[in-house]
């Protein structure tokens, strides 16, 4: 019988209520005799059980603290990320090691794992905000592990350096858990407009800095498409 129901309780999706369903038939099978007191003691039992359980579980505690303190970590690391990027468009400067990136990483990993628990202790709560916010940030790190070569390689600095590097400060100056990915994605509609109105490359090196930065730009553009799908946490901020 057992090797049947399993079966059935897959194909109803309901596996969760193997362990009781178990427990009662061998209640039944210990008891060898089926009447309505039995019957009534089973019931008694299930109810006692998901009572408790239910009670349990709407007051078990939620990790909001937490996943706030991970989201503002991200966030931080982030414009970390985008003002050494600049710095490096502005100066030059290559003294940045990229522990960022792997701190982030890492934190990412750990703020997931949190918000999953979180769905996990609420049966009445289907999805955690912060969990997919913390999973749209994984996304964009994806974008800006691929684009940091495109950006820190380049042969010359060119005139338009300072056009990326002004958006970049920007961006990094208004990074939150809002939505307000729409602005940036128009300011940078602007840097692609006067980007091209600049002069043409004059040799092979310019030629190559200049198509760096362009697909750079076209990456971020990428990136901030990403926030524009999520929907944002409702904190009263202003930002990308």
């Amino acid at each position: 019988m057992i090797l049947l129901f399993i079966p059935t309780l897959v194909s109803l999706n309901v596996e969760a209520g193997f362990i009781s369903s178990v427990v009662i038939i061998m209640h039944i099978y210990s008891v060898a005799n089926f009447t309505s007191d039995l019957l009534l003691n089973e019931i008694a039992l299930m109810t006692v059980g998901f009572g408790t359980a239910l009670v349990v579980n709407m007051y078990m505690g939620d990790f909001q603290k937490e996943l706030e303190n991970y989201r503002i970590q991200v966030e931080e690391l982030f414009r970390s990320i985008f003002s050494e990027i600049t710095k490096y468009l502005r100066n030059g400067d290559t003294s940045w090691d990229g522990k960022e990136i792997i701190s982030a990483a890492n934190v990412l990993d750990k703020a997931k794992s949190l918000a999953f628990t979180d769905v996990e202790n609420h049966i009445t709560r289907k999805e955690n905000q912060y969990y997919v916010y913390f999973d749209m940030r994984e996304k964009q790190l994806e974008i800006i592990e691929r684009i940091l070569p495109k950006i820190t390689t380049l042969p010359v600095m060119v005139q338009q350096v300072d056009l990326v590097a002004d958006f970049m400060e920007e961006l990094a100056e208004n990074i939150h858990p809002g939505n307000t990915a729409i602005r940036f994605r128009n300011k940078l509609d602007i840097v692609k407009e006067e980007f091209a109105k600049m002069p043409l490359p004059k040799n092979h090196e310019n030629f190559l800095a200049m198509a760096s930065l362009y697909q750079f730009i076209e990456e971020m553009d990428e990136y901030l498409a990403i926030k524009q799908t999520f929907k944002g946490l409702k904190i009263n901020e202003d930002g990308e």
